[in-house]
């Protein structure tokens, strides 16, 4: 069996206000363009989860319900706040508990960057992939029989895009 991971950074932000603190971030226009072109670009390819962890911070709750848009009958996200800045072996230990084949991560750097290298047998060549900018987004196969089998190193990278190559 093969098991997708779809692993989304969350887009870009808005630094408008400094009385916010920083969960309670928006997105920037920009961002929410460039949440709505990932969707596309997901929908387009057939990347569609059946499970979605995300970060319980506005702007991934934000990116989330944008790109969740672009599906017909989306799943609700499991909002959690494990995600929130979190290391990749939290955010290791959040997607262990999915059940469904193809499942997806909202949340932030640098903690997504970091998790996507880890994850992968080699790195997606694209000159971008190691930065991981704001909305960029990794899907990433592995043939294992569930997530609690995941471990780093064991993914293939099956596809890679940041937002500003879609809009």
């Amino acid at each position: 069996m093969t098991l997708t991971l779809i692993l989304t950074r969350h887009a870009k932000s808005a630094w408008g206000s400094p009385e916010l603190e920083d969960h309670a971030r928006p997105l920037s226009k920009r961002g929410r363009a460039s949440a709505k072109a990932i969707g596309r670009w997901l929908t387009s390819n057939g990347y569609e989860p059946g499970s979605v962890f995300c970060s319980d911070a506005v702007r991934t709750r934000e990116t989330w319900a944008l790109i969740a848009d672009k599906f017909v009958g989306a799943p609700n996200a499991q909002y959690t706040r494990a995600l929130y800045l979190a290391e990749p072996e939290e955010m290791l230990n959040v997607i262990r508990k999915s059940t469904a084949p193809t499942s997806m991560i909202v949340a932030h750097n640098p903690g997504s960057a970091y998790m996507a290298r880890r994850l992968a047998r080699e790195l997606h060549p694209h000159r971008k992939f190691l930065h991981y900018p704001s909305g960029a987004t990794t899907v990433i196969e592995f043939d294992v029989e569930k997530w609690e089998a995941l471990d780093w190193g064991i993914g293939r990278v099956v596809d890679f895009v940041v937002p500003r190559e879609l809009i």
